[in-house]
Parts: structure tokens; C-alpha cells; sequence
């Protein structure tokens, strides 16, 4: 092969390299509906791709672990303590899963017992009309209605609680686990909300506490 083709092609496979490598890095852009703004993650930095789920992986800042478990309530039961910032998915035999979570903000906190009804994977999002309308009065327009993918606020996976707007749900915020931040939804990562969901069911019992 003459030397001109070598270097054309090896001129070609660098600029291939370099926008991949650029792609890989551009930031993700993603609306967050409880600051009521748009937030840059840079993707090299925060995320990987999961070629298994389908999602952009993203790390809690609160290690998931198997710990045991000595409280009243039974085997698959979701309990959620909102005061630690923690989700308990207790599995029998005196032990439980233990997830961080993100949790309602002052004013949105709530308890309760409930079932999950409804298990979606790649939810879509419409926001309550409280919300559309609270937002509004901030200077903020929320979408009517948001596909489900990897910039929507719900995450990879959504649990629904009872007949409430409540859900648990992924998110690819995860600065925002251990906080309390949303307008009362409970937020794992798009790890820890798939891990969650594959082990659950409808009708799996759901206890809400402070």
C-alpha cells in the first residue's frame, strides 16, 4: 500500500478516535423538576454505559449492602426510613437490603402503608398539575409529558405506591441521594432501583416512617 493511502487512513482513524472520544465526554443535560432547572453531568466523569440493562449506570454516594435485619416487619416488605435517608428491602431470614435514597424535601414529607400497584421499566413522566402550577408560579415551564430514557428524572425503573403520586424510582442525579430534595417520591440510583425492582412485586408491602 503507498505511503499516501497509510497516512490518509491513519489521518481518518484519529478523527474517528477523537469523536468518539468527544462524544464519550459530552455532558449530559438533565431536568430536574425539584430545583426547577436544567443540570450538566459530565458523562466521562459521573456515568458509565450498562450494555445488560440498557442504561447509563450511575454510583449512590451510599453503598448498597446486604446488613441484618431485626424489625417488626416480614419478608418482602419495603420499608423506608425517611429520617435516616434509607431504604430497607427486607428479604427474610433476618436480613435486608440497604439502599440510600433520596427523600421528600420540608413541607413534602409523608408516611404511610401502602402496596406497590405498578411496576414500569423506562417510565414516562407527567407531572401532577400541583406541580406544573407551583412551578409556573416560580418562572419555570415543566413539560407536559417526558418519554422515559436515560434524561428523565425517573430513572431506569419506577415502583408505584398504592393509588398516591408516590413512586420509587430511579434517578440520574445522584447527588441527590442522602438528601432531601424531591417532592416526596423516593429516589434510589438507576444501580440500586434495578436491583430493587428485579427482587419485587406488585403488591409487595410498602412502610413509609419517620
Amino acid at each position: 500500500m503507498k505511503l499516501h493511502k497509510l497516512v490518509a487512513m491513519a489521518s481518518i482513524g484519529a478523527a474517528m478516535a477523537l469523536a468518539a472520544v468527544s462524544a464519550h465526554a459530552a455532558p449530559l443535560r438533565s431536568w430536574d423538576p425539584d430545583t426547577g432547572r436544567y443540570i450538566e453531568y459530565d458523562s466521562a466523569a459521573l456515568a458509565q454505559v450498562s450494555a445488560r440493562a440498557g442504561v447509563r449506570s450511575n454510583y449512590s454516594p451510599i453503598r448498597r449492602q446486604k446488613v441484618k435485619y431485626d424489625g417488626p416487619h416480614g419478608a418482602n416488605t419495603i420499608v423506608v426510613d425517611t429520617s435516616e435517608r434509607r431504604l430497607y428491602y427486607v428479604i427474610g431470614g433476618g436480613e435486608a437490603w440497604k439502599y440510600g435514597v433520596g427523600v421528600g424535601r420540608q413541607g413534602f414529607e409523608w408516611t404511610g402503608t401502602h402496596r406497590i400497584t405498578r411496576k414500569a421499566e423506562w417510565p414516562g413522566w407527567t407531572p401532577p398539575k400541583e406541580m406544573i402550577a407551583r412551578e409556573a408560579a416560580r418562572g419555570v415551564k415543566l413539560p407536559a409529558y417526558m418519554e422515559g430514557g436515560v434524561n428523565n428524572p425517573l430513572g431506569a425503573r419506577a415502583l408505584y405506591i398504592g393509588s398516591t403520586l408516590y413512586r420509587i424510582h430511579g434517578t440520574n442525579q445522584p447527588r441527590s441521594i442522602g438528601q432531601a430534595m424531591s417532592s416526596g417520591c423516593i429516589r434510589l440510583v438507576n444501580d440500586d432501583i434495578i436491583h430493587l425492582y428485579e427482587q419485587v412485586k406488585v403488591g409487595t408491602r410498602v412502610v413509609v416512617q419517620r
